[in-house]
Protein backbone atom coordinates (compact mmCIF):
# COMPACT_ATOMS: atom_id res chain seq x y z
CA UNK A 1 0.00 0.00 0.00
CA UNK A 2 1.22 3.75 -0.77
CA UNK A 3 2.70 5.56 2.20
CA UNK A 4 2.53 9.02 0.67
CA UNK A 5 0.66 11.17 3.05
CA UNK A 6 -2.97 11.26 3.18
CA UNK A 7 -4.10 14.65 0.87
CA UNK A 8 -1.40 13.64 -2.01
CA UNK A 9 -2.87 9.86 -1.54
CA UNK A 10 -6.44 11.60 -2.74
CA UNK A 11 -4.93 13.71 -5.33
CA UNK A 12 -3.15 10.89 -6.49
CA UNK A 13 -5.96 8.48 -6.55
CA UNK A 14 -8.12 10.93 -8.09
CA UNK A 15 -6.17 11.63 -11.25
CA UNK A 16 -5.75 8.06 -11.74
CA UNK A 17 -9.39 7.65 -11.79
CA UNK A 18 -10.09 10.62 -13.33
CA UNK A 19 -7.25 9.63 -16.46
CA UNK A 20 -9.21 6.13 -16.06
CA UNK A 21 -12.52 7.85 -17.22
CA UNK A 22 -11.04 10.01 -19.49
CA UNK A 23 -9.02 7.66 -21.63
CA UNK A 24 -11.46 5.10 -22.43
CA UNK A 25 -14.00 7.90 -23.16
CA UNK A 26 -11.05 9.07 -25.68
CA UNK A 27 -10.67 5.58 -26.69
CA UNK A 28 -14.60 5.43 -27.46
CA UNK A 29 -14.52 8.51 -29.24
CA UNK A 30 -11.27 7.80 -31.52
CA UNK A 31 -11.48 4.46 -32.47
CA UNK A 32 -14.34 1.62 -32.25
CA UNK A 33 -13.12 -0.93 -29.48
CA UNK A 34 -14.80 -3.50 -27.47
CA UNK A 35 -14.83 -3.60 -23.95
CA UNK A 36 -11.88 -4.89 -23.31
CA UNK A 37 -9.86 -2.55 -25.83
CA UNK A 38 -11.93 0.78 -23.89
CA UNK A 39 -10.61 -0.85 -20.49
CA UNK A 40 -6.98 -1.14 -21.72
CA UNK A 41 -6.84 2.08 -22.77
CA UNK A 42 -8.33 3.76 -19.72
CA UNK A 43 -5.61 1.92 -18.23
CA UNK A 44 -2.62 2.96 -19.80
CA UNK A 45 -3.93 6.45 -19.85
CA UNK A 46 -4.37 6.21 -16.07
CA UNK A 47 -1.05 4.27 -15.46
CA UNK A 48 0.92 4.99 -18.10
CA UNK A 49 2.84 8.59 -17.23
CA UNK A 50 3.48 6.49 -13.52
CA UNK A 51 4.88 4.02 -15.03
CA UNK A 52 7.48 5.95 -16.96
CA UNK A 53 8.32 8.02 -13.94
CA UNK A 54 9.03 5.52 -11.70
CA UNK A 55 11.02 3.39 -14.01
CA UNK A 56 13.12 6.51 -14.56
CA UNK A 57 13.57 6.68 -11.00
CA UNK A 58 14.19 3.64 -10.34
CA UNK A 59 10.90 2.86 -8.34
CA UNK A 60 10.12 -0.28 -9.00
CA UNK A 61 8.01 -2.37 -9.00
CA UNK A 62 5.90 0.97 -10.06
CA UNK A 63 3.30 2.16 -6.80
CA UNK A 64 0.62 1.43 -9.40
CA UNK A 65 1.57 -2.41 -9.15
CA UNK A 66 1.97 -2.56 -5.39
CA UNK A 67 -1.21 -0.45 -4.47
CA UNK A 68 -4.05 -1.90 -5.66
CA UNK A 69 -6.14 0.85 -5.72
CA UNK A 70 -4.12 2.13 -8.39
CA UNK A 71 -5.17 -0.24 -10.90
CA UNK A 72 -8.65 -1.16 -9.48
CA UNK A 73 -9.57 2.46 -10.38
CA UNK A 74 -8.03 3.10 -13.50
CA UNK A 75 -10.32 -0.53 -14.37
CA UNK A 76 -13.40 0.80 -12.94
CA UNK A 77 -13.12 3.98 -14.84
CA UNK A 78 -13.10 2.21 -18.07
CA UNK A 79 -15.77 0.50 -17.38
CA UNK A 80 -17.83 3.42 -15.99
CA UNK A 81 -16.64 4.66 -19.40
CA UNK A 82 -17.84 2.15 -21.53
CA UNK A 83 -21.42 2.37 -19.84
CA UNK A 84 -21.62 5.82 -20.73
CA UNK A 85 -20.07 5.44 -24.48
CA UNK A 86 -23.49 5.40 -25.86
CA UNK A 87 -24.07 9.01 -24.18
CA UNK A 88 -20.40 10.36 -26.04
CA UNK A 89 -22.20 13.45 -27.46
CA UNK A 90 -24.05 14.58 -24.10
CA UNK A 91 -20.70 14.18 -21.78
CA UNK A 92 -17.62 16.08 -24.33
CA UNK A 93 -17.54 18.91 -21.70
CA UNK A 94 -17.14 15.80 -18.90
CA UNK A 95 -13.92 14.60 -20.78
CA UNK A 96 -12.36 17.45 -20.76
CA UNK A 97 -13.01 18.24 -17.58
CA UNK A 98 -11.44 14.86 -16.46
CA UNK A 99 -8.86 15.00 -18.78
CA UNK A 100 -7.69 18.58 -16.86
CA UNK A 101 -8.26 17.08 -13.41
CA UNK A 102 -5.79 14.19 -14.18
CA UNK A 103 -3.36 16.07 -16.07
CA UNK A 104 -3.63 18.55 -12.92
CA UNK A 105 -3.19 15.81 -10.34
CA UNK A 106 -0.50 14.05 -12.09
CA UNK A 107 1.78 17.51 -12.67
CA UNK A 108 2.01 17.67 -9.08
CA UNK A 109 2.43 14.41 -7.96
CA UNK A 110 4.81 13.57 -10.66
CA UNK A 111 7.07 16.22 -9.09
CA UNK A 112 6.73 15.73 -5.41
CA UNK A 113 7.96 11.45 -5.82
CA UNK A 114 10.91 12.90 -8.46
CA UNK A 115 12.16 14.98 -5.43
CA UNK A 116 11.73 12.25 -2.91
CA UNK A 117 13.97 10.59 -5.24
CA UNK A 118 16.73 12.58 -5.05
CA UNK A 119 16.60 14.83 -8.25
CA UNK A 120 16.91 18.10 -9.09
CA UNK A 121 14.73 21.15 -9.68
CA UNK A 122 14.79 20.64 -13.51
CA UNK A 123 14.51 16.87 -13.66
CA UNK A 124 11.97 17.00 -10.83
CA UNK A 125 9.79 19.44 -12.65
CA UNK A 126 10.07 17.40 -16.23
CA UNK A 127 9.24 14.15 -14.46
CA UNK A 128 6.16 15.89 -13.01
CA UNK A 129 5.03 16.71 -17.23
CA UNK A 130 6.48 13.61 -18.12
CA UNK A 131 3.92 12.06 -15.11
CA UNK A 132 1.01 14.29 -16.72
CA UNK A 133 1.25 14.05 -20.50
CA UNK A 134 2.71 10.37 -20.65
CA UNK A 135 -0.26 8.01 -20.16
CA UNK A 136 -2.18 10.41 -22.28
CA UNK A 137 0.78 10.33 -25.35
CA UNK A 138 0.66 6.44 -25.30
CA UNK A 139 -3.49 6.44 -25.61
CA UNK A 140 -2.68 8.67 -28.29
CA UNK A 141 -0.56 6.82 -30.08
CA UNK A 142 -2.21 3.31 -29.67
CA UNK A 143 -5.49 5.00 -31.61
CA UNK A 144 -3.54 6.20 -34.55
CA UNK A 145 -3.58 9.97 -33.61
CA UNK A 146 -1.05 12.58 -32.26
CA UNK A 147 -0.63 13.19 -29.16
CA UNK A 148 -2.24 15.96 -27.58
CA UNK A 149 1.03 17.06 -26.29
CA UNK A 150 2.56 17.66 -29.59
CA UNK A 151 0.03 19.95 -31.26
CA UNK A 152 -1.82 21.55 -27.78
CA UNK A 153 0.71 23.93 -26.44
CA UNK A 154 -1.75 24.39 -23.39
CA UNK A 155 -1.47 21.11 -22.68
CA UNK A 156 1.95 20.30 -21.74
CA UNK A 157 2.22 24.14 -20.59
CA UNK A 158 -0.18 23.64 -17.73
CA UNK A 159 1.87 20.48 -16.43
CA UNK A 160 4.75 22.68 -16.48
CA UNK A 161 3.17 25.06 -14.42
CA UNK A 162 2.22 23.24 -11.83
CA UNK A 163 5.36 21.16 -11.74
CA UNK A 164 7.12 24.29 -10.98
CA UNK A 165 5.22 25.51 -8.27
CA UNK A 166 5.45 22.19 -6.71
CA UNK A 167 9.30 22.29 -6.96
CA UNK A 168 9.17 25.54 -6.14
CA UNK A 169 7.30 25.70 -2.72
CA UNK A 170 9.43 22.83 -2.15
CA UNK A 171 12.76 24.18 -2.68
CA UNK A 172 11.48 27.32 -0.51
CA UNK A 173 10.12 25.01 2.73
CA UNK A 174 6.33 25.85 2.30
CA UNK A 175 4.86 23.33 0.74
CA UNK A 176 2.17 21.23 2.17
CA UNK A 177 -1.71 19.87 1.08
CA UNK A 178 -2.34 24.07 0.12
CA UNK A 179 0.48 24.71 -1.90
CA UNK A 180 -0.54 20.89 -3.83
CA UNK A 181 -3.66 21.82 -4.34
CA UNK A 182 -3.07 25.67 -5.84
CA UNK A 183 -0.89 23.87 -8.24
CA UNK A 184 -3.09 21.52 -9.19
CA UNK A 185 -5.62 24.41 -9.60
CA UNK A 186 -3.60 26.66 -11.65
CA UNK A 187 -2.91 23.88 -13.80
CA UNK A 188 -6.76 23.05 -14.02
CA UNK A 189 -7.75 26.33 -14.72
CA UNK A 190 -5.07 27.13 -17.67
CA UNK A 191 -5.94 24.14 -19.48
CA UNK A 192 -9.84 24.66 -19.08
CA UNK A 193 -9.36 28.05 -19.71
CA UNK A 194 -7.18 27.86 -22.84
CA UNK A 195 -9.84 25.06 -24.62
CA UNK A 196 -12.65 27.88 -23.88
CA UNK A 197 -11.19 30.69 -25.48
CA UNK A 198 -9.17 28.58 -27.82
CA UNK A 199 -5.49 29.21 -26.76
CA UNK A 200 -2.46 27.91 -27.74
CA UNK A 201 1.26 28.38 -28.03
CA UNK A 202 2.85 29.81 -31.28
CA UNK A 203 3.00 27.64 -34.44
CA UNK A 204 4.85 27.56 -37.02
CA UNK A 205 3.79 30.23 -39.95
CA UNK A 206 3.08 27.66 -42.66
CA UNK A 207 0.42 25.94 -40.06
CA UNK A 208 -1.51 28.90 -39.54
CA UNK A 209 -4.15 28.69 -42.40
CA UNK A 210 -1.68 29.68 -45.17
CA UNK A 211 2.08 28.23 -46.38
CA UNK A 212 3.72 31.18 -44.80
CA UNK A 213 5.57 31.59 -47.89
CA UNK A 214 4.72 34.72 -49.74
CA UNK A 215 6.06 33.56 -53.24
CA UNK A 216 4.57 29.66 -52.48
CA UNK A 217 5.44 27.78 -55.34
CA UNK A 218 2.91 25.74 -57.53
CA UNK A 219 2.91 21.87 -57.25
CA UNK A 220 2.32 20.19 -60.31
CA UNK A 221 -0.86 19.01 -61.22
Amino acid sequence: MSSEPAPLLVLDLTGTFAFGLNGALTAVRAARLDVVGVVVLGMITALGGGFIRDVLIDSLPPATLRDWRYYTLAAVGGLIAFALSRHLRRIGTAIVVLDAIGLSAFAVIGAIKALDSGLGVAPSVLLGVVTAVGGGTIRDVLVGRIPSVLHSGLYAIPALVAAAMTVAAVEWGFYGPPAALGAATACFLIRVLGLHYGLNAPEPLETRGGSGDPHPRKEPS
